[in-house]
């Protein structure tokens, strides 16, 4: 019996009735169509197509040849909030060949080359977001508890929320992903929720499921997860930080790991590589892992009742010290790029973070000294005399350093890059365009 055909049988054995071959779009949702059980093998050997034309950023005309979703064996998740339904992530495939413009399969052609190198890529990501009760159309934190000007950390609220928080948990270590941590944050019905990092790929699967559990557990409760990334501007931003390591592909030794470090921040030379590549493609970069015009009102200095945001607004680095874009956690052995945010596709902004690391490694770059002072509260003339340069303040800034970018178009590929730039592009306008609440306050009767 064929490796398919045995977990065909073991789907069947667990009751499962359903199974979901999905796929991004290029905001890293999921896309799928669902199969009977008795349909898993013709799944398997890609029988489910699909319009690329129909979705953003699955570049194709309405003429072309339909994309095929190939399943991942190694991604199967049982629901645990629908134990019936299999879930698979899948590369699209175009006329027998991965197609280029598929999110899962850019991040596969750089491990790929991570694999050639001898690498394989480790990653966590910090999952945060709201979580909102729709009352009189307006979107209000599901504890009903007054609110405090510091709420990070607080107990009751936790406990409060508890209900759909420990189903969500529960829900997560069924699957396997071994939460350690999670906790009440700085905005009112906001958490962050920690668990075990994995092979990127494995990462960048569970996060795109988890937006969609997260929602499903919390609409059983009356209530949705919000990971846009500021939907407050008086409150913290929702941030989902990579944290990324290089293991040896043989071994699986931490090659970040170093227990003598002149720098003093417990990282290897092949770590500072790694890291000097990403800081040299960051405003790239950004476009990617901070891919909403929403994502940089949380990228700001101060704007939070309980004082600086705690978000990156400089391209450095630096050791525990988080007014650093990147961070070298205590401990060592990994580095942290904390722009990234809830909204991102997972798929390509680590597919970008891994080509400029690995380039960096290949041209044995180095990142300077590591910055260990409040970043916030250096002088302008302090920093540019360091050499650091403010990271890109709007999407559109993001975009055009990202066009600009020589590496971004070789990882994306070119239908996808053309696609990707033309919708934020577009996005961007659309903005630009939009008449907000903030100017017809202020300009109305101004005159």
């Amino acid at each position: 019996m064929s490796d398919v055909a045995n977990l065909h049988k073991t789907l069947i054995d667990q009751g499962v009735t359903t199974c979901i071959a999905s796929y991004v779009d290029m905001h890293g949702v999921s896309k799928s169509k669902m199969v009977p059980v008795s349909h898993f093998e013709q799944m398997m050997a890609g029988s489910e197509m699909f319009t690329g034309a129909a979705l953003d950023g699955v570049p194709q005309e309405i003429n072309d040849e339909e994309v095929a979703c190939m399943p991942d064996p190694a991604s199967l998740a049982i629901l645990p909030w629908k134990p019936e339904v299999a879930y698979f992530a899948c590369d699209l495939w175009c006329q027998g060949n991965p197609f280029d413009a598929c999110s899962r399969n850019i991040l596969n052609r750089q491990i790929t080359k991570a694999e050639e190198m001898g690498f394989v890529m480790n990653l966590g990501m910090e999952a945060e977001f709201f979580v909102f009760a729709e009352r009189e159309g307006m979107p209000t934190p599901v504890s009903a508890l007054p609110h405090l000007d510091k709420p990070a950390y607080d107990t009751t609220r936790l406990l409060h929320n508890l209900d759909w928080l420990g189903e969500l948990v529960e829900a997560m270590n069924t699957l396997g992903w071994d939460v350690y941590s999670f906790d009440h944050e700085d905005g009112i019905g906001q958490f962050e929720i920690d668990f075990a990092y994995a092979d990127v790929k494995t990462m960048a699967d569970r996060f795109v499921l988890l937006r969609m559990m997260a929602n499903a557990i919390a609409n059983r409760h009356g209530a949705y997860a919000c990971f846009m990334p500021k939907p407050f501007g008086d409150r913290t931003g929702s941030g989902a930080h990579f944290n990324m390591s290089l293991a040896d592909a043989r071994t699986g030794e931490n090659l970040f790991k170093a227990d003598k470090d002149p720098r003093d921040c417990g990282l290897s030379e092949l770590g500072y590589q790694f890291l000097a590549g990403i800081l040299k493609h960051l405003p790239a970069i950004m476009a990617t892992v901070a891919p909403t015009v929403n994502s940089y009102k949380r990228l700001v200095k101060q704007g939070s009742m309980s004082g600086f945001t705690w978000a990156p607004i400089f391209a450095c680095y630096g050791n525990n010290n988080r007014t650093n874009a990147m961070r070298i956690p205590k401990g060592g052995g990994r580095v942290e790029l904390r722009a990234a945010d809830s909204a991102c596709n997972p798929y390509l902004g680590a597919a970008l973070c891994l080509a400029a690391g690995l380039e960096g490694i290949a041209d044995d770059l180095d990142p300077g000294e590591p910055n260990t002072d409040n970043m916030y509260l250096i002088s302008d003339t302090e920093r540019a005399e360091r050499g650091i340069e403010m990271l890109p303040r709007t999407l559109d800034e993001a975009v055009r350093a990202f066009k600009d970018d020589p590496l971004a178009a070789a990882v994306f590929g070119e239908s996808m890059f053309d696609s990707w730039t033309a919708f934020k592009d577009q996005e961007w306008l659309s903005y630009l365009n939009h008449v907000s609440d903030w100017e017809m306050k202020r300009y109305l009767r101004f005159f």
